[in-house]
């Protein structure tokens, strides 16, 4: 029994590959979106970021890859007391973040995509520093590093044949950041 429900399994996705080949490429073409997540600078400090990304996929087969760029933005503060002496303070702000890079995907369906992404990122921070004799130090920082990440990404006909949502996890490295 078992070797007949196999044979039949392979046997129907044998006659559903070739139809799925020959639809369009649904994953072709522009994308705009909103972003709205979780952004946490270290040890668990995060809060909302939200931001906008575009970019272009291309589809061959199963097969895509596509470029995108993003803009976006975080309410992450951190902050610390007596640091170097009693009395002073720092206390450091996410700014703006810009992306840019390519995703390469694979259709698991023909409406459902995973893929893995990467680029370049820049990012810019605001730092303050108070060392509690009066003296105090305001300091904006950009940061160059580069960003991985993977996701899914689902299509729906809820705002016409292009709408979808995506899931993702991005991971920032900002090596160069000296925030003195």
């Amino acid at each position: 029994m078992r070797k007949y429900l196999l044979g039949a399994a392979l046997l129907s996705t044998a006659a559903i590959t070739p139809a799925f080949a020959q639809e369009e490429a649904p994953f072709t073409g522009p994308h705009i979106e909103g972003i709205v997540g979780y952004d946490d600078v270290s040890e668990g400090k995060g809060d909302l970021m939200y931001g906008v990304n575009a970019g272009y996929d291309f589809q061959l087969g199963g097969v895509i890859a596509g470029i995108e760029g993003e803009y976006a933005d975080s309410d992450v503060k951190g902050s610390g007391t007596d640091l170097l002496t009693t009395g002073d303070s720092f206390s450091l702000n996410t700014d703006r973040d810009l992306y840019v890079g390519a995703r390469l995907g694979f259709a698991i369906s023909p409406s459902t995509m995973i893929y893995a992404k990467g680029g370049y990122t820049n990012a810019k921070f605001e730092s303050r520093f108070d060392d509690g004799a009066g003296t105090i130090y305001n300091n904006g920082v950009t940061a160059d590093g580069y960003r991985l990440g993977a996701g899914i990404e689902q299509k729906f006909n809820l705002f016409g044949p292009s709408g979808f949502i995506k899931a993702e996890y991005r991971y920032s490295n900002y090596s160069n950041i000296d925030i003195g």
